[in-house]
């Protein structure tokens, strides 16, 4: 039987302060007062001083109210019975279902063990030729997808959520605006995703702890079922909105900021949450994805300067499209060369055009004459921002390759690509039609 206590000693904001023993970081608890109960979770301890985040919010709290431990951290259930289901950050339905309580596992534990890992090896493939071709996407990879508010990161997380070669999509949503969290619904519904889909979602109305407590929900759901044999995908949107719930809860809490207000421990609570991307021998493994916003498009914000000295490259989406200069998938070379033998050799050839081509834009802006070469370039450029660079494109990989060499037989003689001559032999297309 746990301990009831009914003197809280002070109220700030959603921060509750008790006097208490036998308590650990991270546990619950249920306070009860006029408007009924509301679940807790210690965020600081000082000598027997523990402070709490309520998760309704401080409105309504008196001193005289009860404050009861519940003796463990935040759990949730896990079964195979939360496929297609939509729940919030706390792990409660949002779609009116049934309440699951079966099998609780605790969140927000360690990462792996390094030496169950293994070494990442398999392609996610995505249908996104952008992703596929240039900067695949591997299994057990942890990427940040950097952008600015107004760019369609959630669209992007919807059609890789549909299109991903996986078992099953979680996807944390962390202060998505209502509308963002109906089409994600209503996408993946039409889409026929739902079924292997599990949504936890905090919606900007929700208490600002639940967004907190988002993506250990999400990654303790990913691990549970990864050790059972499931490709699983996880899919964060935003991570720049949990961090600035720590930020809130950090000035709450009056602690001493650090650059531009975050708390101290940011790299670390960032690389705790994404070290969780594994691959397991013998079982199923974590993919995670998680957008990134840049206010201003300050890459030197905390958040995603600090994200990345923890991730694995990152995608950038600018003007509606992944960018080819600063995306990067540092473990692409892990699984490019096994897919097909000109995937290596045609990514790069494609790029070093294309930056041709934004040089010859240049030239152009300036007023200087064009010469049959930039010509060239020009039409290239535009065709390949079209015909790959477009997020509307969905098609496979070995489809885009075959579009990549189009584009150039379209464009360019053999000998202008810079490709090996036995690549050009084998897939050069044999009659240059329109693309």
């Amino acid at each position: 039987m746990r301990k009831v206590y009914s003197k809280i000693e002070a109220i700030s904001g959603n921060v509750i302060t008790v006097s208490a023993t036998d308590v650990k970081y991270g546990d619950l608890a249920v306070i009860s007062s006029a408007h009924g109960e509301s679940l807790a979770e210690v965020i600081r301890m000082k000598g027997e001083k523990v402070s709490l985040q309520v998760f309704s919010g401080g409105r309504g709290i008196s001193t005289g109210d009860e404050v009861r431990f519940l003796g463990h951290s935040m759990k949730v259930s896990f079964s195979d019975n939360l496929m297609g289901r939509i729940f919030d950050g706390s792990g409660r339905p949002r779609d009116n279902g049934p309440t699951l309580e079966e099998n609780m596992i605790e969140i927000g534990g360690p990462s792996v063990n390094p030496a169950k890992r293994i070494i990442p090896r398999n392609m996610v493939r995505t249908g996104i030729p952008m992703i596929d071709v240039f900067n695949s996407l591997v299994e057990s990879q942890k990427l940040p997808i950097f952008s600015v508010s107004g760019e369609p990161y959630n669209p992007l997380l919807a059609r890789i959520a549909l299109q991903a070669e996986v078992d099953i999509i979680i996807l944390g949503g962390i202060g998505l605006k209502f509308d963002d969290y109906l089409y994600f619904k209503e996408t993946l519904e039409e889409g026929g995703a739902m079924s292997r889909t599990i949504f936890f979602v905090h919606t900007a109305a929700d208490p600002i702890v639940e967004a907190q407590l988002v993506p250990d929900i999400s990654l303790a759901v990913a691990e549970g079922f990864a050790l059972k044999g499931k490709k699983v995908l996880v899919l964060l949107t935003d991570m720049t909105n949990y961090a600035d719930a720590m930020k809130e809860i950090a000035i709450t809490m009056e602690q001493v900021p650090s650059n531009r207000g975050y708390p101290g421990d940011l790299y670390s609570q960032l690389a705790s949450r994404y070290e969780k991307a594994v691959d397991f021998e013998g079982a199923g493994s974590i993919t995670i994805l998680g957008v990134t916003t840049m206010p201003g498009d300050d890459v030197t914000h905390p958040v995603p300067d600090n994200t990345g000295y923890i991730t694995e490259g990152q995608y950038y989406l600018k003007n509606g499209r992944i960018e080819p200069f600063g995306s990067l998938s540092r473990l692409k070379q892990q699984v490019n060369s096994s897919t097909r033998d000109d995937h290596r050799s045609l990514m790069d050839g494609m790029i070093k055009l294309y930056a041709a081509f934004k040089e010859s834009m240049e030239k152009k802006s300036m007023g200087f004459r064009m010469s049959d070469w930039d010509q060239k370039l020009l039409k290239y450029g535009d065709m390949f921002e079209e015909k790959m660079m477009d997020l509307t494109v969905n098609i496979p990989l070995e489809e885009a390759l075959d579009l990549g060499w189009k584009i150039l037989a379209e464009c360019f003689e053999p000998q202008e690509t810079g490709l090996r001559s036995s690549l050009i032999e084998k897939f050069w297309p044999k009659e240059t039609a329109s693309v």
